[in-house]
């Protein structure tokens, strides 16, 4: 099964073996002279841990991922974001000028700057919009892989920035169709808040089928930057190789692993159900106000709104010392505000500023 998804990877990169660092070359000792790092540590480092270089996948971090998102230690490559994976897969998997990307946009825009820095073509098949709220055509999107040279799907459920999922079954038809062709990858980075299951149990039945998560939002660790990819074990071991040397700082790790304890575990927990509470509670109090033409349906931690002037929306929402993401410049958005979930006082200050009878 695993020759299959190798079989999609630039045949250049197939035997890649990437950069030997030190710490690749599982080798152990007491002193240690093989990286050219400084024997002293610096003042601002109290405990002496930063003047080594940190594991390129370190044991620990990879298994308290595994664990978390169920699946087995070699399905899983941890990265700086979910966008060094969209990155390494482009690149690996896309010839510049001949192996395209599939989007459906609007999207997340990463996807699409990583297939220009590519050079990768990139083929468009936009969402629809109905009374239900936005819609993945995902039929439509396999079919434009099948007649194009296409080698990599992205299909973001929940999608940023409309919110709508896509369930299981139809991405595992989609992954069975795509077969040979292209891989098709998921990104998750807001499941955590959705009504739809994650598709990680999926990707022993269907190689060609990845999967992004993310820490930086449902867990609270943005900053950390630790985004990873689920997907067949063979490909995880050619991105290792295509991935640079050291891409997880040691202070992050840590950050990620503690994280990652029961405890903290539970109050994430305890959280993502407050954060679906307060997007319902803020859905019903948008979509009263007069300047509000509709407010999408949502299975991630933001909502789209449609304003009736949404620049005066805007400008009324900054004058408040609140800040939304403008989505006006966007094709088929230009009505259209994001808005993140936030404290019961944050989204009480977004009603505020953007109700004509309250004090904003």
């Amino acid at each position: 099964m695993s020759a299959c998804v190798l079989d999609l990877v630039r045949e250049d990169l197939r035997d890649f073996g990437g950069y030997a660092s030190a710490r690749r070359a599982g080798v152990n000792g007491s002193v240690w002279l093989n990286a050219n790092e400084s024997p002293w540590a610096n003042p601002a480092d109290a405990d002496g841990r930063l003047r080594r270089y940190p594991g390129p996948q370190p044991a620990p971090l990879i298994d308290a991922l595994a664990g978390l998102y169920g699946a087995s230690p070699e399905q899983v490559l941890a990265g700086r974001g979910s966008d060094e994976a969209i990155d390494l897969l482009v690149r690996a998997l896309c010839r510049p000028g001949v192996d395209a990307v599939v989007i459906a946009p609007p999207t997340f825009g990463m996807y699409a700057v990583s297939a220009r820095l590519q050079g990768a073509p990139l083929v468009e098949v936009p969402l629809r919009e109905d009374g239900a709220g936005f819609r993945t055509d995902l039929d439509a999107m396999v079919e434009a892989a099948l007649s194009n040279r296409v080698r990599l799907v992205f299909l973001c459920s929940p999608s940023n920035p409309t919110g709508q999922a896509v369930g299981p079954d139809a991405i595992a038809a989609a992954a069975r169709r795509l077969a040979g062709q292209a891989l098709l990858v998921v990104d998750e980075a807001y499941v955590e808040y959705s009504e739809q299951p994650s598709v990680v149990p999926l990707l022993p039945d269907h190689p060609n089928l990845a999967v992004l998560r993310t820490l930086s939002k449902a867990h609270g660790l943005a900053a950390a930057r630790i985004g990873t990819l689920l997907a067949d074990p063979a490909l995880v071991r050619l991105l290792r190789n295509c991935q640079a040397p050291y891409p997880l700082p040691a202070p992050c790790v840590d950050a990620a692993l503690a994280a990652l304890a029961p405890a903290a575990l539970a109050c994430t927990r305890e959280r993502i159900a407050l954060t679906r509470r307060l997007r319902d509670l803020l859905a019903r109090r948008l979509a009263q106000l007069p300047g509000v033409a509709r407010v999408l349906p949502s299975q991630a931690n933001f909502l789209l709104v449609r304003f009736h002037d949404a620049g005066a929306a805007f400008e009324r929402l900054l004058a408040a010392g609140v800040v939304v993401r403008d989505m006006r410049a966007v094709a088929g958005l230009g009505d259209a505000l994001r808005i993140s979930i936030g404290s019961e006082d944050d989204n009480a200050a977004v009603i505020a500023a953007l109700d004509p009878d309250g004090d904003a």
